[in-house]
């Protein structure tokens, strides 16, 4: 019998295989690592008995979703509601009945966008869950993908219209396709920015920060960070909710701003 397999330090769910596989790629890149006790894997029905989610407002047509206790990476995924079609924002690995019955009450989902190749989880449960739904990665993070599936759409370029103004931006840095998406008429009007992690939310809530790896303390180079600023460039958002609990509340496009020139001053 074929399993598909899930890493238990990125939460990365593998095409089906009749054993365990022997590494994890995504792990085994130098912006990840690999289980300090050595590679291990679970599965979706093992998750199911131990872990639950939890969705709840965070704005007005705004959901996250969040695995508790945590697993893996720990990041948070975005209900986003919106007339023309609800879209969820970057994923989580557990799903589970409770989750899709409280999202189908929330209007259900009619497209997933992942912002880079450490939160595809189990994305392509989730779109099979939901109808089939279209699973958005940009082209230039295909080498990533470890569930290949036609419900995955590939995009090249800066910008992908989605509906209602809605925009996923390729602003790369962290991956060459990382991505965040830009939703204009969230916070009153105002825009929000949901980031993931290339445009990573510091816990003074008032900065945000770009790395090549995280958790291995690698900086982005000069011109990795001058591409995330032009890609954003004429973009107005008033908050921006990433992969974990800080958000910027308020004046985040300023926020991203001085945090850009920061970076770029050090360069100098």
């Amino acid at each position: 019998m074929q399993t598909n397999f899930i890493c238990t330090t990125c939460g990365v769910q593998k095409a089906a295989t009749e054993s365990e596989p022997s590494h994890c790629m995504i792990c085994e890149d130098d912006r990840q690592y690999v289980n300090w006790n050595g590679q291990q894997w679970t599965t979706l029905e093992a998750l199911q008995k131990d872990y639950k989610n939890k969705i709840y407002g965070v704005e007005p047509q705004l959901y996250r979703l969040q695995t508790e206790p945590k697993f893996a990476i720990g990041q948070k995924a975005y209900l986003l509601q919106s007339p023309s079609g609800n879209i969820l924002w970057d994923c989580i690995t557990l799903l589970d009945e409770a989750t899709q019955q409280q999202i189908e009450e929330l209007g259900g989902i009619q497209a997933i966008g992942v912002s880079h190749p450490h939160y595809y989880a189990t994305v392509v449960e989730w779109s099979r869950a939901f109808g089939h739904i279209p699973i958005y990665i940009h082209a230039s993070d295909q080498q990533w993908i470890q569930r290949p599936d036609p419900v995955i759409r590939l995009w090249e370029g800066t910008y992908l219209d989605l509906w209602d103004g809605i925009k996923i931006i390729n602003c790369g840095g962290h991956f060459p396709g990382a991505c965040v998406l830009h939703w204009p008429a969230g916070a009153e009007g105002k825009g929000i920015l949901l980031s993931g992690d290339p445009v990573q939310v510091a816990m003074d809530r008032k900065s945000v920060s770009f790395m090549y790896s995280y958790p291995n303390l690698i900086p982005l180079a000069k011109h990795q960070i001058i591409g995330i600023r032009d890609s954003l460039a004429g973009f107005a958002f008033e908050k921006i909710y990433g992969a974990f609990e800080p958000h910027i509340a308020q004046d985040a496009r300023a926020a991203f701003d001085r945090s850009i020139n920061r970076y770029l001053q050090i360069y100098n």
